[in-house]
């Protein structure tokens, strides 16, 4: 999020508005500014959120184009089922947060509690911090960047979409069921059964590179490996050599 060479517009605060009230005047601002392209983001309007102070399902539900700017933690399931805005937290979240969220950018400085990203089918997530168990579970799709460490079971029930580690993983990473990929920095405490830690390829170095720009965290994608199920590291590989390479246990 570039608010912090912006000029914040609105000052809205969490004290002084209910939740319901709180999102109608965030449509509200949006409206205003009519329906803006995606060439046109940078004039997003800016709102700041005051008065954050780790309340629970806080700005869930915000479908509206416009820049949030929280400043204080939010507590859990806040910022779930959102799309089309860019937020960026000033502070620790609790459990469940952005869970299905639909699209969107969502940054969040700070530590984050248990199920983070569970259920995104769109958009980007990143956690400047560390964040708790079953980080990205049940993914559909999107980007989810966590720059710290993950808890035990991160990415169990992944069925598309992508997970960045920028840290340590706790036990049972991956338990995947589709087609979602992981990329691991630090250690893995343990897989989950099936999976299996391998080196990126070429494409993979390039994918990662992106996804680290989009989130604004620093790293080379060389540091990075996969994490995917053995049956498709087994089916690449006898892509590559023209064997075929049954996996019998």
């Amino acid at each position: 999020m570039t608010s912090g060479a912006a000029t914040t517009e609105f000052v809205l605060s969490l004290d002084d508005l209910s939740d319901r009230m709180l999102r109608t005047r965030i449509a509200g601002i949006a409206l205003g500014k009519g329906d803006l392209s995606d060439s046109e983001e940078a004039n997003l309007p800016l709102i700041q959120i005051d008065g954050a102070r780790g309340q629970a399902h806080a700005l869930m539900a915000i479908r509206s184009r416009v820049r949030l700017h929280v400043t204080g933690p939010l507590g859990d399931y806040s910022l779930s089922f959102g799309s089309r805005c860019e937020v960026r937290v000033d502070g620790d979240c609790g459990h469940g947060i952005a869970e299905c969220l639909e699209g969107g950018v969502i940054r969040i400085r700070g530590n984050v509690g248990h199920g983070v990203g569970v259920g995104m089918r769109g958009g980007t997530l990143a956690v400047y911090g560390h964040a708790g168990d079953r980080a990205g579970a049940a993914m559909l799709a999107g980007e989810l960047f966590v720059r710290g460490d993950v808890g035990s079971d991160a990415g169990v029930g992944m069925r598309g979409g992508t997970m960045v580690v920028g840290g340590d993983s706790g036990p049972r990473l991956g338990e995947h069921r589709g087609t979602g990929m992981i990329f691991l920095r630090g250690r893995a405490h343990s897989l989950a059964a099936g999976m299996v830690e391998v080196p990126l390829r070429k494409r993979d170095e390039l994918r990662v590179g992106v996804l680290l720009i989009n989130a604004a965290i620093r790293g080379t994608p060389k540091e990075f490996r996969r994490v995917i199920p053995e049956t498709i590291y087994l089916q690449e590989q006898s892509k590559v050599t023209g064997e075929v390479r049954p996996n019998w246990r």
